[in-house]
């Protein structure tokens, strides 16, 4: 008799987006000639920039032919792009990383759910909460955790609440912890932490000996100087972090996929005798067992991102996306909501009315005004309340979208 991996049964009967996906493929279904808003899931909807698209081009056509046809690459990626992203993306600031450092990926999510697979199912994590579920669910599946409790949030996590209280920016844990995840800026406050901040955040780890799980897939999207873009700025991180980047909302690739991971030489593990291990050389060697790597043209296409036309194509697609944002933020706290994010990251984070429930909300939402966003209540308790929008739509629903829930926060 084949048993089943009693964790996933922990979790909740649907993945947060699928639950969305669900309550508006009923309510179109009963509405047929509603006009929804999309502002929920964070697809992107610009297209890929002309750079990247050409360089795909390119490499698809070099596919054709017996003397330039690629096989199998290599599983941690091809020397070109990790060349063009420590260029680029670190050098620039000060962070000097190795070619064996850098790992190419099919996504953020794939790494930051897969890389606690190298971890042991005893250490005890850290979230933030509200939270990014996939941080929580990949450890439940892992069996690191209890069952969950009425509002949803399991035993043996410790939750760092982030509220209005403490702007939105955790506080350290009070108790032991081996592993925490920080998103920043967040996903999904839109919140960011400053040099000092993250500094306090790297010097806890050192000193207890714990890792940093650091997301920073939305860096691209900061515009205020002391806001850093790597945890690898800060000294001392290399002893303390991986950090996980992608191309997905930077560039347009939610469908196209390419992401990459860093994790330092120094970076160390702990057996049961104390001894130390690499996890450089132990996530290679899950990556090198698990993953055949990202395709050669998706690699091609993303380093055309970093040549000189396709950073300016880039460039252009944030600022977008960001000006959608300021619309947003402004639009909605000039009609009474109090609103937090989308100065530095593309989500808006507000209080829903009244405090009211946020699956309400969103069902109010979506019925009476058709828009639809995320409830908070799926990133975690302190998420209640609270609602977050992002600002990956067209510049004329963002505006359509504002002016509806203008109009339903005054009725």
């Amino acid at each position: 008799m084949v048993k089943v991996n009693e964790n996933y049964l922990k979790l909740p009967g649907s993945y947060l987006f699928s639950e969305i996906a669900r309550r508006i493929n009923q309510f179109k279904k009963e509405n047929p000639s509603a006009e929804i808003i999309r502002m929920g899931i964070g697809d992107v909807t610009r297209p890929l920039p002309s750079a990247v698209i050409e360089a795909m081009h390119k490499a698809v056509d070099e596919m054709s032919s017996s003397d330039t046809f690629r096989g199998y690459g290599p599983e941690q990626g091809y020397d070109f792009l990790i060349k063009k992203i420590i260029e680029n993306d670190f050098t620039p600031r000060g962070v000097n990383l190795s070619m064996e450092e850098v790992f190419i990926s099919d996504g953020a999510k794939t790494d930051t759910a897969n890389f606690q697979e190298i971890l042991g199912t005893d250490n005890i994590f850290a979230v933030t909460d509200p939270v990014y579920p996939v941080y929580v669910d990949s450890n439940v599946m892992a069996g690191r955790t209890g069952f969950p409790d009425s509002q949803g949030q399991f035993e043996k996590i410790v939750y760092l609440p982030c509220n209005e209280v403490n702007e939105m920016k955790p506080s350290f844990p009070t108790s032991r912890v081996d592993m925490v995840y920080l998103c920043y800026p967040n996903n999904p406050t839109g919140m960011t932490l400053g040099i000092d901040e993250l500094k306090k955040w790297v010097d806890y780890a050192r000193e207890n000996k714990a890792l940093i799980l650091f997301d920073a897939a939305y860096e691209a999207f900061i515009r205020q100087d002391g806001v850093p873009h790597s945890i690898f700025e800060i000294e001392g991180a290399r002893e303390t972090a991986v950090e996980f980047r992608s191309f997905s909302k930077t560039a347009g690739f939610t469908g196209t996929r390419c992401a990459y991971t860093i994790v330092p030489k120094e970076l160390m593990a702990y057996d049961s005798k104390g001894e130390a291990h690499s996890l450089n050389k132990l996530w290679l060697r899950r990556q090198t067992t698990k993953f055949n790597g990202v395709s050669y043209p998706v690699q091609a296409a993303a380093a055309a991102v970093y040549s000189e036309e396709g950073k300016r194509q880039v460039r252009g697609t944030i600022d977008y996306y960001m000006e959608n944002a300021r619309i947003i933020r402004e639009g909605l706290q000039k009609a009474g909501y109090k609103v937090f994010g989308g100065v530095n990251a593309p989500y808006i984070w507000l209080q829903t009315p009244n405090k009211m429930p946020s699956w309400d909300f969103f069902d109010k939402l979506m019925k009476e005004v058709h828009v639809v966003g995320t409830p908070g209540a799926g990133f975690g308790a302190n998420g209640e309340g609270h609602f977050r929008l992002t600002a990956f739509s067209s510049r004329e629903n963002t505006l359509r979208a504002v002016e509806r829930m203008s109009i339903l926060k005054t009725v």
